[in-house]
């Protein structure tokens, strides 16, 4: 009995120790041999150590998940500061990709103002826009016409299919070219020719009366080597034709660009151009363009006001000076800015220069 009682005892053991899992050993095993009937551990490899750890895995889980509302603000914040950033730097890219087109108009349009001239005997190309001069029966075909007037400017077939588009289209045949991509949006021309390269007649102190002949307007004075109103490119002597401007950028229609030769003021109707930063471009009559920057904080804060074009069309609106007044420049970098557009235009002062503030 007591042998069996022993042998009741180790299968109990052995049957408890099975349901639990544990494993019984080899066979001839110390049954009695408590190591035989560990339970199992997994093996993991610690790579640092390069050995092998023995220890139950065990892994956590966060309970919560999301941004805390501090976190939150700080990436707004941040966000926020990049924009900051870029908005300035995109429109600084988007200016300077706008003027490069401007300057691009402009020497294309120089390009064929000389192009006309060495076809027609040297003589300039009208530089009056939109109109046609009688001159003893003989029409003066003005560089631009009719076509990027209303109707036909209000919508771009109209404008392609006009007619009228100037006596320089020939040349051209590009109706972008016409426009600055910063100019008034429902103006189709923002480009005019200055007055002095054979634009209006009637500048006091620039033009010999009674002259020209059939086809051409008055001629220019001439003082010393400089010639005041161009009528022919052998009219630009001194300064030369890298100082002599042509086309401007005004930003909208305008018949001619209209600077006064003798009077050191602006005048109403033409007020300075401000476009691409306060800032003007132009061309010259050797065919390149320049980008000026104004100096005068009042040539860029000079009053304004929109008036119609002409009565003609009371709905195109342009810029003139407040009141319709000219405008003399209070301070020595508005008298700057001024003097160097007329230098410019006529190739010198019509004045003495301690006029000047």
């Amino acid at each position: 009995m007591r042998g069996m009682r022993g042998f009741t005892r180790l299968g109990m053991r052995i049957l408890n120790h099975r349901r639990n899992g544990y494993r019984t050993g080899s066979v001839g095993g110390n049954l009695s041999n408590r190591t035989d009937f560990t339970p199992p551990k997994k093996v993991i490899p610690n790579r640092k150590k390069e050995r092998f750890l023995t220890y139950p895995v065990r892994r956590k889980f966060s309970k919560r998940a999301g941004f805390t509302l501090i976190e939150l603000l700080v990436v707004i914040s941040i966000i926020a500061l990049l924009i900051a950033l870029i908005i300035p730097a995109l429109r600084s890219a988007r200016e300077l990709g706008q003027r490069t087109v401007c300057l691009s108009n402009l020497k294309q349009l120089t390009l064929a103002w000389t192009a006309y001239a060495e076809e027609h005997d040297s003589k300039l190309v009208f530089g009056r826009a939109f109109g046609i001069h009688m001159r003893e029966s003989f029409a003066l075909k003005g560089w631009v016409g009719t076509a990027f007037l209303p109707p036909h400017s209000q919508s771009r077939a109209a404008l392609i299919k006009a007619t009228d588009k100037g006596a320089l289209w020939p040349w051209i045949k590009d109706i972008d070219i016409y426009r600055c991509p910063r100019g008034r949006p429902d103006h189709a021309l923002t480009y005019s020719i200055v007055v002095s390269a054979n634009g209006r007649n009637n500048v006091e102190g620039t033009y010999l009366l009674n002259t020209g002949g059939r086809e051409m307007l008055e001629l220019g004075k001439r003082i010393g080597r400089t010639v005041l109103r161009l009528t022919k490119l052998t009219d630009i002597v001194s300064p030369g034709a890298a100082q002599r401007a042509v086309f401007i950028d005004t930003g909208q229609l305008e018949s001619d660009f209209y600077v006064h030769y003798l009077y050191p003021k602006w005048d109403s109707s033409n007020p300075p151009p401000i476009h691409h930063s306060d800032s003007i471009t132009l061309s010259m009559a050797d065919g390149h363009a320049e980008y000026w920057k104004w100096k005068g904080r009042e040539t860029i804060k000079m009053p304004r006001k929109l008036i119609p074009f002409s009565s003609q069309y009371p709905n195109l609106l342009s810029e003139a000076l407040e009141g319709l007044e000219d405008y003399k420049p209070q301070t020595e970098d508005g008298m700057y800015d001024l003097q160097r557009l007329q230098k410019a235009i006529w190739g010198r002062l019509g004045y003495p220069t301690g006029q000047s503030p």
